[in-house]
């Protein structure tokens, strides 16, 4: 009998080794399905509505594209308007969309907040999650018209990069979420009514048009409070069409809001207060709303709203791309903001 028990406790014993050995095995086999053989997968794409690509919508390529793609991953994007509601999760990560044309290579949708039970956050036309997100020569439109909010493109990605791309809506064109992502707009075009630049991220715009359609607010960070830099205009110009006669800067969407303007041309339609507390002068306290050596018959430094602030040109030199948005950790590489 205790022989037995000897025999049986060594075939537990063993089998439960086994089934380590199994298991450790499964787990090693799926680990080198994961990052094995990276040729297998399929790294460029191509979008055409006339379907000479390898599909004729975005959001097809979309699903078919690797999550967590081992090198980064293309979507070539033909000429057409694409009327599609499009998503790109978290886990699409490192994706380039790269238009034919930014005039003709259009994505376009038509939500808006109060649509059913929809509201501002799900109106969007795209959703960009994925960090290390590029486009280039893309437009990205609501096309809802002037019926409340409704979001263009809705970014909470971390280091996303939009390079001549248009941005074309009414009220809230863009939503910069993510309260610690980074965003770098260069050459672009962005149109709207109000607020149609906000949320909490740190967004940078260089050499941008801002096109401002109604007598209303350009800017409504929601900067966090531990965060230095919000939104932050460099070498842009706004325009404004024939409606407009007074136009405010930017106001705090909420306490601790950011957004400064560094040698922009701003139109004589600006107030002359340039920013507004959105009817809380608490608000005057803690939000930081400045400028500097901006042009135009619309930059009146003197008249500004006394709790605002013109930047000193030791202040004004620390507003460079890496300090907003950092830098790699190999001073060798080049910066992720670099298209």
């Amino acid at each position: 009998m205790q022989l037995l028990k000897i025999k049986l406790y060594y075939f537990m014993k063993n089998t439960i080794r086994l089934k380590y050995i199994l298991f450790f095995l499964f787990v090693t086999q799926l680990f080198f399905a994961q990052t094995a053989n990276p040729e297998k997968y399929k790294y460029q794409f191509v979008v055409a509505k006339d379907g000479s690509g390898d599909y004729k919508y975005i959001q097809d390529a979309i699903d078919a594209m690797r999550k967590f793609p081992l090198a980064p991953i293309t979507l070539y994007i033909k000429n057409g308007v694409y009327n599609e509601k499009i998503e790109l999760s978290a886990n699409n990560t490192d994706v380039i969309f790269i238009g034919e044309s930014v005039d003709k290579t259009i994505i376009t949708y038509n939500d808006y907040s109060g649509r059913g039970k929809m509201g501002t956050f799900d109106s969007y036309t795209a959703k960009i999650s994925g960090n290390r997100f590029k486009a280039e020569n893309i437009t990205f439109a609501n096309s809802a018209g002037r019926v409340g909010q409704a979001v263009a493109l809705y970014v909470d990605a971390d280091k996303a990069v939009f390079k001549n791309c248009k941005f074309l809506g009414n009220q809230d064109t863009i939503y910069h979420g993510g309260e610690y992502s980074r965003q770098f707009f260069v050459d672009c075009y962005i149109e709207g009514t109000t607020d149609f630049l906000f949320g909490p991220a740190t967004a940078v715009f260089k050499n941008c048009t801002l096109f401002c359609k109604a007598n209303s607010y350009i800017a409504a960070p929601n900067t966090p409070k531990d965060k230095e830099f919000g939104f932050v205009f460099l070498d842009c110009k706004v325009i404004v069409n024939e409606e407009v006669d007074k136009l405010y800067l930017g106001r705090p969407w909420r306490a601790w809001a950011k957004s400064v303007f560094i040698r922009c041309e701003l139109p004589k339609q600006i107030a002359v207060e340039g920013w507004d507390n959105w009817g809380n002068t608490d608000n005057e306290k803690t939000a930081f709303f400045a400028e500097y050596e901006c042009t135009g018959e619309g930059f009146k430094p003197k008249e500004r709203a006394l709790w605002t602030h013109q930047l000193k040109k030791s202040e004004a030199e620390r507003y460079t791309l890496k300090t907003i948005l950092g830098s790699n950790s190999k001073s060798s590489e080049k910066e992720w903001y670099e298209l």
